[in-house]
C-alpha cells in the first residue's frame, strides 16, 4: 500500500478539486442539484480514486483506480466545457481549470504506464 498523500498527481488532483468548488460557488442556485453538485462530484472523484487505489493490494488494483480517476477526469473537462458554455465559468476560469485536468490526465496516464511496464 502507498500513502497518497506522497503522490503529485494527487496532490495535483486535490487542489484542482479544490479549485472547482472555488468556482462553482458562484453557480446559480438552481443548478445546486444539477451541474453544480455532477461537477463537484466529478471532481472530488478523481483524488477520492487515487485514494482507494493507494489502499488496495498490489499495482493491478492500483492502475485500475488510476484508470476509474482518468474517467472522472475525463466527465469533469466536459463538465467545465458545458459551464463555460452556459456562462457559468468565465474564459479564465475555465482555461485555468481545463489546464489542470489535462495535467492531471497526462499524470494519470504516464503513471499508469509505469505501473503496467513494473509487471
Amino acid at each position: 500500500m502507498k500513502d497518497f498523500r506522497e503522490l503529485k498527481v494527487w496532490e495535483k488532483a486535490h487542489r484542482l478539486t479544490l479549485g472547482v468548488y472555488k468556482a462553482s460557488q458562484s453557480f446559480p442556485r438552481d443548478e445546486m442539484y444539477g451541474l453544480t453538485s455532477q461537477i463537484r462530484r466529478a471532481s472530488a472523484s478523481i483524488p477520492a480514486n487515487i485514494a482507494e487505489g493507494c489502499g488496495r493490494d498490489g499495482d493491478v488494483e492500483l492502475a485500475r483506480f488510476l484508470q476509474i480517476a482518468m474517467g472522472s477526469a475525463s466527465e469533469l473537462d466536459y463538465h467545465l466545457l458545458l459551464a463555460r458554455d452556459l456562462n457559468l465559468l468565465n474564459s479564465s476560469d475555465y482555461a485555468q481549470l481545463a489546464n489542470e485536468v489535462g495535467e492531471v490526465k497526462r499524470m494519470l496516464t504516464s503513471f499508469v504506464q509505469k505501473l503496467k511496464a513494473d509487471r
